[in-house]
């Protein structure tokens, strides 16, 4: 089954990026605590280990260092679309607001009426 189809049927379960940069910030802080601290144990055996670990936490970091630029990315890419749209629909967008001032208010007007 493919993970992201996976995530998705999950719904409010479903992992966000911001979640999985999280648990990769952590994973990466364990693994360089680990490899601290078994920085002084020998044999053939800790030193494959260390080694997997060490590109493991280099490779999570590229990948956590890559995501980031992408939700950055894609965050100026929508802040630049909305600027133009705004731009271009300057009295649309202020009917609108007006709009959602005047709805706004009249549900605060409601509910402090209600509660007196």
């Amino acid at each position: 089954m493919n993970t992201m189809n996976w995530l998705r049927r999950k719904g409010s379960d479903a992992v966000t990026t911001e979640k999985l940069l999280v648990d990769l910030r952590i994973l990466a802080a364990d693994m360089e605590q680990l490899l601290k601290t078994t920085a002084g144990q020998t044999g053939e055996q800790v030193a494959q280990v260390r080694a997997r670990a060490e590109a493991s936490l280099n490779a999570v970091t590229a990948r956590v260092a890559d995501l980031q630029n992408a939700a950055a990315a894609n965050t100026r890419a929508a802040g630049r679309a909305t600027d133009a749209y705004v731009r271009a629909n300057p009295w649309q967008m202020m009917s609108l607001c007006a709009l959602g001032g005047v709805i706004l208010g009249l549900g605060l007007s409601r509910g402090g009426t209600a509660a007196s």
